[in-house]
Parts: structure tokens; C-alpha cells; sequence
């Protein structure tokens, strides 16, 4: 049962004998945090719900968390692009957070720290952030995935216009959906797994809590769902399970390097070692000249450059293995990162110059932006092959 309380942003629900107090904040205002400290202080619950998965409890909790970094596991398990994104979300929200002078998720903070004051056990109610980004990246076309990427890059110069009239706006929106608005509106896709499905997540977790009197501290943008779904069965394990690949994805990733291969072969069969030495020529150019420039963007070491360009007409026939992730490699040894980039992520991603003067944050851009600059130089190849033969 779903019940209004008096003030707009709190809201009483009931099932199976427990009561649910449940709280809508706004990500960076003060205010939710004082909100979110006095009702728990004032209700002493059993159970104090907040809107946090593991990773992003220890990235509130410990803030040595980047230490402990592996960076060349990251270019090998192909998460590169995963943890870059989740940095430049990270960014937007601490940017608006330190214009504003509070601090990134407080209200959070305040729940945690309010909970182990009055004696109330926490309980972590959202899905992990990798997993939901996850499925977002294997609903998304590579293109979608750019804009995306884009998206979030541009967001970083938007965030001193944003003031604090916006953040009322921010209230009844996820931080999340806030940032994608406008890439949202042309995938629908990606508010059902961004909004609805964590939605779904958060209500079973709320319900499922230990204790008869919980208070669960969420988004604003999230209470209508969780009250939608209040009375609904809801299975949180098939919401945490990667769908699997679509399929053309696996014919484009392996038919253009097919495709590409045998026409060569077959202008050397049709119109002599000249035509094949041409589109040869122009397959080679082509992607040494934009992988060069992907990997030049992201401003890595020479040696990176130089690798990127010589192994770019070798991977994109190879659909095991990315130029970025051989220049990645390459970067992480030709600038190996120190403590102090491990140390320092939290506060370089706060600024365009921080990503690309860190060189844990700089791997990731080379791997990201070479990958791209190789797969504009395949679809530039392709043409230019055809016409040669």
C-alpha cells in the first residue's frame, strides 16, 4: 500500500507488516541531505535503504578506491570504454556538486552515517552500475554508442550553466537520465534499462529489506516507479543478467573483415598486382591515418602513436583484438601511471585538461578514441577499395 506523507518528497508504504518510509532526494542539494538525516534521527528504523550498489558505496566510502586500479586488466577484459563512461558520469555529478558547495551524493552520505548512529542496519538497494551499463552498452549499436560517448564528453562544458533552479528540476529526474535526456529521446531503450529496470531493482530490494520500520533514501526521479511497481512481482536476478549479444553485431564484426579480405584477394586475381597493391595501399592508409589521429586526440606518447598507426590494417581484420587495445597497452608502458594519477582521478576528472593530464584517465581516452579513429578509417577503406576494383 502506497500512502502521501505531508512532506511532497517523502512518501509511506506498507506490505507484509513492514513500513516503509521512503524518501525522494535530489543527488546534490543540501537540503535532501538534512531531509534524509532528521527522519532518520527522528524514526530510529531498523533498516535504512539507500540508493547504492557496492561500487558506488566503497567510491563514497573509500576514497583510496582508485589505488587499487589495475589498468592493463582493464584494456584486456575490454572495459576501457565501461570505465571511462562511468568517470565522465562521475564528472558531471561532482562538477555540479562542488558548484553548488556540496558534496557528491550527500544525502547518501547522510543515510549512512545517520543509520550507524541511531543503530539501523544499511541496506544497498540499487543495481550494480557496471551491470546496468552493461546492458545498456549491449542494447546500443557502435554508432549509438559514439553519441553517447559524445553526450557525455559535452556534458562536462555544460555544467556552468546549470543553477540552482535547475537542481529542482534534477528532483524529479535520475542523474542519469538528466545527462542522457536527449540521447534517451531517440532510444527509448535506454531509459527502460537506465530508469525503468533500476525502477523495478529498487522496489524489490526496498521490500525485500530486513526489519518492520525501513527508511529507504532514493532518487526523486525514482519514487513514481516505485510506487508503480509497488504491488508487482519482480525477479531482481533476471535483471542483473547480460542479454546476450545481437547477432548482426557478431556478422558486421566478422563479415567486413571477410568482406574486405577477399576483395583484395580478388582484385589480385581480376585486375593484377596492381589493382591489389592499390587496395592494399588504400586499406593500409587509410587506417594508419585515422587510428594515428584517434590515438594523436588523446594525446598519447609517440611510441602509442606510431604502435596505433602499425597495428590498425592488422586488427581491423582481426576481430579478436583493437587498435586501441594495443595502444593502450603501449601507452600504460610508455607512461607508466603513478600513485599520485591513482590518487588523483577524483579530483582530474573535474576539469577537460584533469582527463587528459591524468595517465590513468589518458590510457582509457587513447584505447576509446583510437578504437574509434580505426573504425572510421575501415568505413573510409571500404569505398575506396571498391572503386579500385
Amino acid at each position: 500500500m502506497v500512502q502521501e506523507y505531508n512532506n511532497e518528497m517523502i512518501h509511506r508504504l506498507t506490505t507484509g507488516g513492514k513500513e516503509i518510509t521512503l524518501i525522494g532526494t535530489a543527488h546534490v542539494s543540501r537540503e535532501s541531505a538534512e531531509l534524509v538525516t532528521s527522519v532518520i534521527e527522528e524514526q530510529r528504523p531498523d533498516t535504512v535503504c539507500v540508493e547504492l550498489c557496492e561500487s558506488r558505496h566503497q567510491a563514497i566510502r573509500q576514497k583510496e578506491r582508485w589505488q587499487n586500479t589495475n589498468i592493463v586488466k582493464v584494456i584486456k577484459e575490454k572495459k576501457a570504454f565501461l570505465l571511462l563512461s562511468n568517470l565522465l558520469l562521475a564528472s558531471f555529478q561532482k562538477r555540479i556538486a562542488r558548484k553548488l558547495d556540496v558534496v557528491p551524493g550527500q544525502e547518501m552520505i547522510a543515510a549512512l552515517d545517520s543509520a550507524e548512529e541511531v543503530g539501523a542496519t544499511t541496506h544497498l538497494a540499487d543495481r550494480d552500475i557496471r551491470v546496468t551499463l552493461s546492458r545498456t552498452w549491449r542494447k546500443m549499436s557502435f554508432w549509438d554508442k559514439m553519441k553517447l560517448f559524445f553526450q557525455l564528453l559535452m556534458s562536462m562544458g555544460s555544467v556552468d550553466e546549470i543553477s540552482e533552479e535547475d537542481v529542482e528540476k534534477m528532483k524529479q529526474e535520475d542523474v542519469l537520465e538528466t545527462l542522457l535526456s536527449e540521447v534517451g529521446q531517440q532510444m527509448p531503450t535506454l531509459r527502460d534499462i537506465l530508469i525503468d529496470e533500476r525502477d523495478k531493482y529498487l522496489t524489490e530490494k526496498i521490500r525485500s529489506a530486513p526489519g518492520e520500520r525501513i527508511v529507504a533514501v532514493v532518487g526523486a526521479g525514482h519514487v513514481p516507479g516505485i510506487k508503480r511497481y509497488w504491488e508487482t512481482p519482480i525477479d531482481t536476478a533476471a535483471l542483473e543478467i547480460l542479454p546476450p549479444k545481437q547477432k548482426y553485431v557478431g556478422v558486421i564484426k566478422w563479415g567486413i573483415p571477410i568482406l574486405i579480405a577477399a576483395l583484395i584477394i580478388a582484385g589480385f586475381y581480376s585486375g593484377g598486382v596492381q589493382t591489389g597493391t592499390e587496395m592494399v595501399s588504400w586499406w593500409i592508409l587509410a587506417n594508419c591515418v585515422f587510428a594515428g589521429l584517434g590515438a594523436l586526440v588523446a594525446m598519447a606518447h609517440p611510441f602509442t602513436i606510431i604502435s596505433s598507426m602499425a597495428a590498425a590494417p592488422l586488427t581491423s581484420l582481426n576481430p579478436m583484438i583493437a587498435a586501441g587495445w594495443v595502444a593502450g597497452l603501449v601507452e600504460a608502458m610508455s607512461r607508466k601511471p603513478q600513485v599520485k594519477d591513482l590518487e588523483g582521478i577524483g579530483e582530474d576528472i573535474l576539469s577537460v585538461r584533469g582527463f587528459w593530464k591524468n595517465k590513468v584517465i589518458r590510457i582509457l581516452l587513447v584505447v576509446v578514441f583510437t578504437n574509434i579513429g580505426s573504425s572510421i578509417g575501415t568505413f573510409v577503406a571500404l569505398p575506396m577499395i571498391l572503386k579500385a576494383f
